[in-house]
């Protein structure tokens, strides 16, 4: 299992989206994804693609406005 990280700082939607597409297609099933973004809209896009294509997908707010979110490649 690998860990890769995404900086998608002042990125709006849907680039962090389409940056974290483009990273899976390179990973392999279980390896994570730890994309770093300060836009909400970013949670709701990657979300809810991520459980549409069964990956497991997790958030934590790290700071004021900043988020982590981990999705586990699942297929």
């Amino acid at each position: 299992m690998e860990e890769y990280k995404l900086d998608c700082l002042h990125e709006a939607c849907p680039i962090p989206l389409l940056k974290a597409l483009k990273q899976l297609e390179k990973m392999e099933i279980g390896d994570i994804l730890i994309m770093h973004t300060d836009h909400n809209c970013s949670i709701a896009n990657v979300v809810e693609w991520a459980e549409k294509h069964g990956h497991h997908i997790d958030y934590i707010e790290i700071a004021e406005g900043e988020w982590e979110i981990y999705i586990e490649k699942a297929r």
